[in-house]
């Protein structure tokens, strides 16, 4: 079945390819979620008249993404965690934890910008990444510290 690709699909294509998928995969997964058109002569017309709109749209995305990675640069978050043997955190610091602390520093970042590759469970320093936009990644630096005894 062939398909104009309407956003960005990892390990498929960039936006506005025509493409041949498997039919099963068009209609259960692409077309449902507003990933792609069928390839049909109206749709091509529909997404040409469309595409000067998305460019707007992403250039603002871009421009407002590049701001706030500049308003991110150098930030350094730490959290104050239990931690029990071998630096072993007692819970784990996660994408939402890392969200939550940049908005009470004033800089909003939605949770699945957030990168990690696993929740951080241990002690120490770690470099996060944000992905902001599909071209903008900014790196942030987040420190676990073990938290002070109380008693």
């Amino acid at each position: 079945m062939k398909v104009i690709l309407n956003e960005h699909v990892p390990n498929l294509g960039e936006r506005g390819q025509i493409l041949e998928v498997k039919p099963g995969f068009a209609r259960n997964y692409l077309i449902p979620k507003g990933l792609a058109y069928e390839a049909t002569a109206a749709n091509v017309a529909r997404f040409q008249a469309e595409q000067k709109r998305w460019e707007a749209r992403q250039a603002r995305e871009r421009t407002s993404a590049a701001e706030l990675a500049s308003r991110l640069t150098g930030v350094e978050l730490t959290f104050k965690r239990r931690a029990g043997e071998a630096d072993a955190l007692y819970g784990s610091v996660t994408a939402t934890d890392i969200a939550e602390a940049l908005a009470a520093k004033g800089l909003p970042v939605d949770r699945r910008k957030v990168v990690l590759p696993q929740h951080i469970k241990r002690l120490g320093t770690y470099t996060v990444e944000l992905h902001l936009h599909r071209d903008v990644t900014v790196p942030i630096l987040v420190h676990v510290e073990p938290m002070e005894p109380q008693g």
